[in-house]
């Protein structure tokens, strides 16, 4: 597929990448925070900014044995409840965020956990759905969302190659015409080597899809490069501040970040452009500062012509370099002085 598109914005190899502001969980318990965040991706340039929509509830279960505590981590210790408790956006948040998304002028869309989420978005007339990496191979929750014909991205990470391609195929079944993958490394943060992004070149190659990257490293460096390997889609974090206490912060961008990656990808799409081995605009005036022959003697007409006579050097106003061969054994056909470029004009007795 060359593109996909989101509220009539082109997303894929022909046009500067799309960069995703993920909330997650950085409102921190306020939506007065949710709507800054909002305004600061706009400001910062980024094309959209994303929520998550569920409830502890719909995303798993109210229990504390072994099975449901995280070890290890961020969230050592707590249970799954108690952070998706905390980490949550409200629903009731959801059409106040939509309409001040609207208000500032950028994309606002979600990814949802269950039917129900989807059903909320819905009514909010949200213009895409984004598949989170460990809702991959959810296949009935993708097929549900695909019903909705909206454009879909669907973030691969710890997805084998299989069920990236079920993921797919389920996508498709539902209905969905316009799709998209996110290659992604599903650890908060992810290590920059393990993100391997030779790996885009070859999910394009072999899903035929507009690719991207969701990146949890803690720095552009990752993201930035990504795009030269042919990623369409950027999704970051963000947050108003990384020290800020919530669950997502640490491994969040911030506004200056945010702004210097919008920048920096769109800056890398930029320098890649096309096969050209043509002179470029920004050179042509400096093609007279290449190198060329010089007479670097005073010469009398009839003189012959040897090695030391003449030299290359800056400027380019005289042959170039390649042809001293056939300058050096040829006579100067009128007098000439030191720093005078070597020309056709002035030789007799070879061709040159």
């Amino acid at each position: 597929m060359k593109h996909i598109q989101i509220e009539g914005r082109p997303i894929g190899p022909d046009h500067a990448p799309y960069v995703i502001a993920e909330v997650s969980a950085n409102h921190n318990g306020k939506l007065e925070t949710a709507m800054r965040i909002i305004e600061e991706a706009k400001k910062a340039g980024a094309d959209a900014a994303k929520l998550q929509t569920y409830t502890p509830d719909t995303i798993t279960l109210n229990c504390d044995s072994e099975d449901f505590k995280i070890r290890g981590g961020l969230w050592d210790g707590r249970t799954l409840y108690e952070l998706y408790e905390e980490a949550h956006m409200p629903w009731e948040w959801h059409k106040p965020l939509f309409e001040h998304a609207r208000k500032v002028g950028i994309t606002l869309f979600s990814s949802p956990f269950d039917n129900t989420a989807i059903d909320l978005l819905e009514d909010l007339n949200a213009p895409a759905y984004k598949i989170a990496s460990f809702e991959a191979i959810d296949l009935p929750l993708i097929k549900y969302a695909a019903r909705t014909c909206k454009p879909m991205i669907i973030s691969t990470g710890m997805a084998d190659a299989e069920e990236i391609q079920e993921a797919i195929d389920a996508a498709r079944e539902g209905g969905c015409k316009e799709l998209a993958i996110l290659h992604c490394v599903s650890g908060y943060p992810a290590p920059a080597q393990d993100y391997n992004l030779r790996t885009i070149p070859d999910m394009i190659q072999r899903f035929g899809l507009v690719t991207g990257l969701s990146d949890h490293t803690l720095d552009n460096t990752t993201a930035i490069t990504s795009v030269a390997m042919g990623a369409s889609i950027i999704e970051k974090h963000f947050t108003l501040d990384r020290n800020g206490g919530g669950p997502d912060d640490s491994f969040s961008l911030e506004p200056a970040e945010l702004a210097a990656l919008c920048f920096g990808a769109k800056t890398a799409w930029q320098a890649l452009g096309r096969v050209d081995y043509g002179r470029k605009s920004s050179e042509q005036g400096n093609v007279k500062f290449r190198r060329s022959l010089y007479f670097v003697k005073d010469m009398k007409a009839g003189d012959l012509i040897t090695a030391d006579c003449v030299r290359s050097v800056r400027p380019g106003n005289g042959l170039p370099p390649k042809m001293v061969e056939l300058v050096v054994g040829a006579v100067v056909k009128s007098d000439v002085s030191f720093g005078t470029p070597v020309k056709n004009e002035l030789l007799i007795s070879k061709s040159v």
